[in-house]
C-alpha cells in the first residue's frame, strides 16, 4: 500500500461514502497523536534536566513525569510552555504542536503572534507571560 498525501485523503475523504472503509483502507496514512514522543525527541536534544524543565515551564515535577510517561495530556498552553522552557524554535514548537494534535500558532491571533514574537526571541514563559498581561492577553500559566 502506497503512502498518500493529505490532498488524496481529503479528495478520498469527500468521495467517500462509507466512513468505515475509508477509515479501514487509509489506516497506514493517518498519523498518530502523541504529546510524549513529540517532547520526547526535542528533549533528547538539549542540555536540560526534567527537574529544570519542570522549573522552567512552571509546571510540577510530578506533572512532567506524568507527561512523559503518557499518563497525563498537558493542554496546548502547557506544550507552549515546555517548547518555551525547551528553547525550542519557532519551527521545532510547531512541529511538537502539529505531532501533539494541537493547531500550530497562527500570526493573525494577536496572543500567538505575542507567543511566537517570545519563541523568536528566545525570552522565557515568565517574559511571555508579561507580554500577554500587558498586552489583555490570556496567560500561558
Amino acid at each position: 500500500m502506497s503512502y498518500k498525501n493529505t490532498d488524496d485523503l481529503n479528495q478520498e475523504l469527500m468521495s467517500a461514502c462509507d466512513l468505515d472503509s475509508f477509515l479501514s483502507q487509509n489506516e497506514n496514512n493517518f498519523e498518530t497523536v502523541n504529546v510524549q514522543d513529540a517532547l520526547n525527541e526535542i528533549f533528547k536534544e538539549k542540555n536540560i534536566s526534567k527537574a529544570e524543565l519542570a522549573a522552567r515551564a512552571h509546571v510540577s515535577e510530578v506533572y512532567l513525569h506524568q507527561i512523559f510517561s503518557g499518563r497525563r495530556t498537558p493542554t496546548r498552553d502547557k506544550v507552549l510552555c515546555l517548547c518555551i522552557a525547551l528553547a525550542a524554535t519557532l519551527d521545532e514548537t510547531q512541529g511538537i504542536l502539529k505531532k501533539s494534535g494541537y493547531a500550530q500558532l497562527y500570526t493573525k491571533v494577536r496572543r500567538e503572534a505575542i507567543i511566537m514574537h517570545g519563541i523568536i526571541n528566545g525570552d522565557s514563559v515568565s517574559n511571555i507571560n508579561d507580554k500577554l498581561k500587558e498586552n489583555g492577553e490570556f496567560l500561558l500559566f
